[in-house]
């Protein structure tokens, strides 16, 4: 018979170690503080491990506490999820992605007709995401930009995060080699302040200092740079329909990598998940299109 040890104190301790508090944790499951304390001092005793080191202000997890919290958090998160798909409605089926703006714009949306398609019963809901905001509780995944290293989280590649300057036909014409963007302007992104020396660097026209707009997300340099305001640092995968669209133009061949890449970032437990399931076969075989396409597309030209 599977052997489970005062539940109640099991979620108690999570609790607290999650959030860092007693007070925190009985906020969440709705008890005192002193309750929170008392059942994790049960557990302790029942395991003959101690698992928090009481400071005079703070929480500290033993060796054991981090061990123990690292393996059960996910076990709650999965019973949530299943909760959830029990309770719900069984013609209501809902995969919540969290996604920045610009890579919901530029590259998801215009291609979720295609997963509509294919699995018309589920509800796509798309909600904010991006590199500084959190892993959300409701999501079923997300996407983001980073090095891979989401502690708790599954990462899986989706596409390499190139660098190369775009801009509208028009301005082209007067790009010949990277040093004719002396003194033109360069769009900026806030977030993003090393993309253009990285660039300028690689073309060895380091002595360039990109100077114009700076904007907070990269599609609202994009969409300056398609009406002609400047010069805007193009990412794949955010200029690819735009390029295919002849909307912008790369007028120089070089390309440089950003040193990050796209994932798509879930819980161990969602490969279990029909729908989920469904979506990361769908945008793994999405995310591989664009360069097949790129690649089409020059031999064509």
């Amino acid at each position: 018979m599977r052997r489970l040890l005062f539940l109640n104190g099991i979620k108690a301790f999570e609790a607290a170690a999650r959030t860092g508090s007693f007070a925190a944790a009985g906020a969440e499951l709705n008890v005192s503080a002193a309750a929170v304390s008392r059942m994790v001092h049960l557990l302790e005793e029942r395991l003959g491990v101690a698992l928090f080191e009481r400071k005079a202000n703070r929480l500290v997890t033993t060796a054991a506490g981090r061990a123990y919290q690292n393996g059960l958090t996910p076990i709650f998160d999965a019973l949530a999820s299943l909760t959830a798909q029990v309770t719900a409605s069984s013609s209501v089926r809902v995969l919540t992605i969290g996604v920045g703006p610009t890579f919901a714009m530029k590259w998801l949306i215009p291609r979720l007709a295609d997963f509509r398609k294919e699995e018309p019963d589920i509800d796509v809901r798309i909600t904010t995401g991006g590199a500084a905001v959190p892993f959300g509780e409701d999501w079923s995944c997300g996407i983001k930009l980073g090095h891979g290293e989401w502690p708790g989280l599954t990462a899986e590649p989706l596409f390499a995060a190139d660098l190369l300057p775009v801009c509208a036909p028009r301005l082209a014409n007067a790009l010949k080699r990277p040093g004719d963007l002396k003194g033109l302007t360069l769009l900026r992104v806030a977030h993003s302040p090393d993309d253009w020396p990285s660039w300028l660097e690689a073309a060895g026209t380091a002595r360039i200092s990109a100077r114009g707009p700076e904007f907070e997300f990269y599609g609202q340099a994009l969409q300056a740079a398609v009406d002609g305001l400047g010069i805007a640092m193009g990412i794949r995968p955010y200029i690819d329909d735009d390029l295919a669209a002849g909307r912008l133009v790369a007028p120089f061949a070089l390309s440089v990598p950003k040193g990050m890449r796209w994932y798509l970032v879930y819980r161990g437990f969602s490969t279990a998940q029909r729908d989920f399931a469904a979506f990361r076969r769908w945008i793994i075989r999405a995310a591989a299109e664009p360069a097949a396409r790129r690649r089409g597309h020059r031999h064509a030209g």
